[in-house]
């Protein structure tokens, strides 16, 4: 049996994922704005009408202070509170009880269950509820990106401890699909999601979000429950 490594890939997945879940979470905000709160209820009745979706995204991370810029896409595939997520060469598979991240340069798997009562548990079931309160939110500018008009929303925190000063959540207003995600750290940090395609109901694999251990006959399993 091989002995657990470590690959530092595996950290930049909570930023990722939590990120990728604030792109849902966000709608459900207490209406604070009129045109704001009609705009979401636009798009979160989009979202609910769908039985699954398809998105292939870059993820950007900015610091000039700490000269970092990094660029990288992924895709994820959702359905209900079920997805697969693949990014940096790692995916992130959860069934709806277990989540599995499979690193096929190292060879190894960890298998951890989620507990849904944590109250910091970032999970898919929490998508349009996580953030029902703690935030102010107002319209802000309108852009036109490649002919498409994109309406921001900005969400601030009302913690005075969040680390992010502000969220910036592009709609595009023809099709009411979230655009992209922008999320500004209090250091300076800039994280961006740009959604590349945004697709609905596709066909998927009876076995799409579930784990299959035979596919992966020499990997090392780390099960943390």
């Amino acid at each position: 049996m091989k002995t657990k490594k470590t690959n530092g890939k595996n950290n930049y997945f909570i930023p990722l994922v939590q990120l990728f879940l604030v792109f849902f979470i966000s709608l459900s905000v207490h209406a604070q704005d009129k045109k704001a709160k009609e705009l979401l209820d636009q798009v979160t009745s989009k979202i609910k009408s769908y039985d699954n979706i398809v998105i292939d995204f870059k993820y950007s991370l900015n610091n000039t202070k700490e000269n970092i810029n990094q660029d990288s896409k992924g895709n994820v595939t959702m359905k209900g509170n079920q997805y697969v997520l693949n990014f940096m060469g790692v995916t992130k598979l959860f069934d709806g009880d277990k989540t599995y991240t499979i690193v096929p340069e190292d060879e190894e798997i960890t298998i951890s269950k989620i507990n849904e009562k944590e109250d910091n548990a970032i999970t898919p079931s929490k998508m349009l509820t996580f953030f029902n309160s703690g935030y102010k939110y107002t319209m802000d500018i309108v852009q036109d990106i490649k002919g498409r008009k994109i309406q921001y929303i900005k969400l601030v925190p009302t913690n005075t401890k969040d680390q992010r000063k502000e969220i910036l959540l592009g709609i595009d207003i023809q099709t009411k699909h979230i655009y992209n995600l922008i999320e500004m750290g209090k250091k300076g940090t800039k994280t961006t999601l740009t959604v590349n395609s945004f697709k609905t109901n596709q066909p998927l694999s009876k076995n799409q979000f579930t784990f299959v251990k035979s596919k992966y006959p020499n990997y090392y399993i780390n099960k943390l429950d």
